[in-house]
């Protein structure tokens, strides 16, 4: 996450995301929904198709490693698994000395331990899902500078080594254990990614992309010493940065590399992303610095190497308005339609507001990450990606920006349909009318999340949005978190009309 960013006011924040919902609820009145927009798509069920993997639901990300230990984090782990059958977790900071992994004794020597990192290992195991691991932060006996201390806080070190062969060692004694321990052969199914957002504040060294890429040398030669079969990648850039001389410097100097990975979110700039005084919405930055790195991997002496985005959401700044919102489903919908074929798997930070970069958790819902809000209590995101996980693995054509059209394995067709507009914008419903050819159905099943159903949020507001609910209120949110019943609908001679308000998300299943 982007630390600099965050640390402006945060009651400006909260007061933004305040009056955002207030003017969000007033324009979804009866005013608004009185002027749908009439929206016609045509839609073939055996229109051309092509393979359509679930890249947007292959990876999550999550706070630092030590959260991990917690039951309340692997709570919402298994609930996230539940809905989405994800298969990798990302977090920060297993080299952190409260993980207690690396020491020094009295004469230099080097000295490890891994109760707590096995102990985190075997409990995503145990889950059925697998570490995409960051190699981070700095060990506080192994930096170069102890002062060096990042603004998160858990006040990791993010300075480069005070000994480029302890660095090195670090990284093969403990992925050589991970070996040991687990097997070659599951390990080997795993990534390693050097560090994270070294073009930020997340890494002091000087010039930043040289000595990062002196550490990712170190990093990688040591992991493949391991096995050759291991898989280690970076530079895990903010704002889809370093990808083209990353992997030039890789050419270059004959270092390992099985993937690219990098990050952007929603609300980051033109400016620091392409380089450019043009204003980018909120819904198109995701997918068009994804679109720039693929282009860039395209271009380069690798161009058939693997780009995982291991980092992404709509905002980066602690917006109820935007993470905590039905807008999400609309932004996710739209997201996973433009960046697919770009990119190998993507991962949406965060599944679980069990989170603290920021400090403990205040409130319930702030604008955090997370798919679950505290007290695992499932915002509209949490029933977006369980609408979603519904989608087919292969994609019809459609000539649509708001339907996604696919097609599951029994021959069923499952369609997201969406009316996307900005957080801060009125929007109007809008009243779609699906033309069906080809599909031999009776009935169709909707399902629809928007911000009176699969959300907490109104129901939070109706309490007094207290700051620590009582378990009774717990109870009453998540109820109202639940995801909306399914309706069915006829379906006459091929066709079926939906009316959506502003930020909603529809799943609409053609039963045969």
């Amino acid at each position: 996450m982007k630390s600099y960013r965050v640390r402006f006011g945060l009651w400006v924040r909260q007061l933004r995301a305040a009056f955002c919902l207030t003017i969000l609820a007033l324009w979804s009145g009866p005013s608004a929904r009185a002027q749908a927009t009439p929206v016609t798509v045509e839609i073939n069920a055996v229109a051309p198709s092509h393979p359509f993997p679930h890249f947007w639901e292959e990876m999550f990300g999550s706070g630092r490693a030590v959260l991990s230990l917690r039951e309340s984090y692997r709570h919402d782990l298994r609930e996230v698994k539940r809905i989405t059958d994800f298969e990798y977790i990302r977090f920060h900071a297993i080299f952190h000395d409260e993980i207690g992994l690396y020491d020094e004794d009295k004469d230099g020597k080097p000295v490890y331990n891994f109760s707590y990192v096995d102990q985190i290992y075997d409990g995503l195991l145990e889950n059925k899902v697998r570490p995409f691991i960051e190699l981070s932060f700095m060990p506080e006996k192994l930096t170069s500078d102890p002062n060096a201390k990042h603004a998160f806080w858990y006040k990791q070190n993010v300075a480069p080594p005070k000994d480029w062969g302890k660095w090195e060692q670090l990284v093969e004694t403990f992925t050589r254990h991970l070996v040991e321990r687990y097997g070659e052969d599951e390990v080997a199914q795993w990534y390693f990614e050097v560090w994270n957002e070294p073009n930020l504040d997340f890494w002091v060294g000087s010039p930043k992309d040289t000595t990062y890429f002196d550490l990712y040398d170190h990093a990688a030669r040591a992991v493949k010493r391991v096995s050759s079969r291991l898989r280690v990648g970076g530079p895990a850039t903010a704002q889809a940065a370093w990808a083209d001389r990353f992997l030039a410097h890789c050419k270059e100097k004959n270092v390992p590399v099985d993937f690219v990975s990098t990050h952007v979110y929603g609300n980051d700039t033109a400016k620091d992303v392409f380089g450019t005084e043009e204003k980018i919405s909120r819904n198109e930055m995701v997918c068009r610095a994804v679109k720039k790195v693929h282009e860039q991997i395209a271009a380069s002496a690798y161009p058939n190497m693997p780009l995982i985005w291991s980092e992404y959401n709509a905002a980066y700044d602690n917006n109820t308005a935007v993470t905590d919102s039905a807008y999400m489903g609309p932004y996710l919908a739209n997201t996973i339609r433009e960046c697919d074929g770009l990119t190998t798997m993507m991962s949406y930070w965060t599944f679980s507001d069990v989170f603290e970069e920021q400090g403990v958790v205040k409130t319930p819902f702030y604008g955090g990450f997370g798919l679950l809000a505290e007290d695992s209590i499932p915002k509209p995101a949490f029933n977006d990606f369980a609408l979603l996980h519904r989608l087919g693995d292969a994609r019809l054509e459609v000539k649509s920006d708001s339907v996604l059209v696919t097609k599951r394995k029994d021959g069923t067709l499952a369609v997201a349909v969406w009316n996307l507009f900005l957080p801060e914008e009125a929007g109007t419903p809008k009243s779609f009318t699906l033309h069906f050819s080809g599909a031999k159905a009776s009935k169709v099943r909707v399902t629809i999340v928007d911000k009176d159903h699969g959300s907490p949020l109104p129901a939070y507001e109706k309490m007094g949005s207290p700051r620590f609910p009582s378990r009774q209120q717990i109870e009453i949110l998540r109820k109202a978190a639940a995801m909306p019943a399914t309706e069915e609908q006829a379906f006459k001679n091929g066709e079926m009309k939906l009316t959506l308000q502003p930020h909603s998300l529809a799943l609409i299943e053609v039963v045969n």
